[in-house]
């Protein structure tokens, strides 16, 4: 049992891998072709493909021969150390999040942090102290990008994100795709606004300009990062991108990229061996195919005997 979880579970880390790989070379043509919100979604598949390894297939191998519990399964060495390294890490790993979570929402109390929205099951919206750097316009804005987040249930995904991170900690590619994934929903949250505001690109890149952006990390939450290629040039530079013709196209097509991606990895796993029967099973099952002779005893009456005789 333990040997088919190992499995089980280096199998979806492996496919969902390989679909990291591939999302991050087709989301910037994504993007351009169809927008960032499409281009967003591509993030989903990686959850699927994992899901579609471990959901299990169904299918039964036809022959059984002698070793058919091992054929077509990976069996690590020492699994049950494996199993306890592995939750020994999440839980290392659930830890360093909580306390970044934790850090954020002190510098939240004391105004020194944010725009954000914090929380899993009840986000709420945090804002930098009013010092005066924000128009009234510039701050409306700013609020109404927040309010998008809650509606598109962002904070949600961040939290499975963060949740996925822990999972698969020894994988440094779920550590970039989270990054990532992040960035993509900012820059999908960006296009949703100002596809309400079209006329108001310029106060929100001034908004934009002005924000503290926050160089620690909101595992549970939306906040607007400062790591890696700086983002106020990705966003400000999205900001005069006009609506795509092909948005709809692109939605269709990922859609099936996505399915289909779920189902390769569902079909990928192998096939289960034949269940072997039970003690006594296998007698009555030959005794119920055997040939049997049937007897039928007929009772004749006395003097029909007698005459039969005669």
């Amino acid at each position: 049992m333990v040997n088919e979880v190992c499995a089980a579970l280096l199998r979806a880390n492996l496919l969902a891998g390989l679909a990291v790989l591939a999302v991050i070379l087709v989301r910037l043509p994504a993007r351009r072709l169809f927008g960032a919100e499409v281009a967003y979604w591509l993030w989903a598949a990686p959850v699927l493909v994992a899901a579609g390894a471990l959901i299990p297939a169904g299918r039964v191998a036809v022959h059984a021969p002698a070793h058919a519990t091992v054929i077509g399964t990976f069996a690590p060495p020492a699994p049950g150390l494996l199993l306890t390294i592995w939750v020994a890490g999440m839980v290392c790993a659930a830890w360093v999040l909580w306390r970044a979570q934790a850090r954020f929402q002190r510098l939240a109390k004391a105004g020194r942090a944010g725009p954000a929205v914090v929380g899993f099951i009840s986000p709420r919206i945090v804002m930098p102290a009013d010092d005066g750097r924000y128009t009234p316009e510039e701050r409306a804005l700013v609020r109404a990008h927040e309010r998008e987040h809650i509606a598109r249930r962002d904070p949600q995904a961040r939290g499975w994100m963060a949740a996925l991170q822990c999972l698969a900690w020894f994988n440094p590619l779920s550590h970039v795709a989270a990054h990532l994934a992040r960035l993509d929903q900012e820059l999908a949250c960006d296009a949703a606004v100002l596809r309400r505001h079209s006329r108001e690109r310029g106060p929100y890149a001034r908004a934009l300009l002005k924000t503290q952006l926050a160089a620690t990390p909101l595992p549970f939450g939306c906040y607007w990062p400062a790591r890696g290629r700086h983002p106020l040039e990705v966003r400000v530079a999205l900001l005069k991108a006009e609506p795509r013709p092909l948005e709809l196209t692109g939605a269709v097509l990922i859609g099936l990229a996505l399915t289909t991606a779920a189902f390769a990895a569902w079909t990928t796993q192998p096939p289960q061996p034949p269940r072997l029967p039970y003690p006594g099973e296998l007698e009555r099952t030959l005794y119920a195919h055997e040939n049997h002779v049937s007897v039928l005893l007929v009772r004749v009456p006395a003097r029909d005997a007698q005459a039969a005789r005669h």
